[in-house]
């Protein structure tokens, strides 16, 4: 594909909607509809080279037999989902940092170890650009209700068990859904499927 140009069509107060358009190999035209969070896309290299701008909590507890998961309010979905703790990173924050202040807003947890920040990766490459970092880690301490009044989340501690029934038959994320698979199919039988 050839990036052709990028035209902004509605800036909200978080997202931005624009229509990239694109000359592929056949030399038609394909016009693509995106949000972003970048408010001031107007080249390829704006559209490619944005920055990190959130972070994904994968918490393992400190005997390293449950994996931390949110259900929250998703108001995209109109139902609680569960999904990891995350959120957006602060400016002149770094990926750590940002992690272990949203793993106390959300949760009321403290980050105990940070043993892996992964790569940049895509949460929605289906419509956006938004980049993002998952830390995994260690967490602890006693849950507490978001910091903030706008969130619905009841944060749990699930065990592989309680994970390879709950990805069959509650909605999940998809990568959260994918990594808690990977992480407790070794509970199951190596993976074979429910027992």
């Amino acid at each position: 594909m050839k990036f052709k140009g990028i035209e902004k069509k509605l800036a909200g107060r978080f997202i931005t909607r624009y229509d990239v358009r694109y000359e592929m190999e056949n030399g038609q035209e394909k016009v693509y509809e995106m949000i972003a969070r970048d408010p001031a896309i107007k080249t390829e290299e704006d559209l490619v080279d944005s920055p990190v701008e959130a972070v994904a909590l994968i918490m393992h507890s400190e005997d390293g037999e449950k994996i931390l998961l949110n259900r929250e309010f998703r108001m995209a979905t109109g139902r609680a989902v569960y999904n990891f703790p995350a959120g957006l990173i602060d400016p002149g924050e770094t990926p750590e940092e940002s992690a272990a202040r949203e793993l106390w807003e959300e949760t009321g947890l403290k980050l105990v170890h940070i043993d892996d920040v992964l790569g940049t990766g895509y949460g929605a490459i289906g419509f956006s650009n938004e980049k993002s970092v998952c830390v995994i880690g260690t967490a602890a301490g006693s849950f507490q209700k978001s910091t903030s009044p706008e969130e619905e989340i009841r944060p749990g501690w699930f065990t592989k068990k309680q994970i390879l029934e709950m990805i069959h038959t509650e909605p999940f994320s998809a990568r959260t859904q994918a990594y808690c698979y990977a992480w407790a199919k070794d509970a199951d039988n190596g993976g074979r499927g429910r027992k």
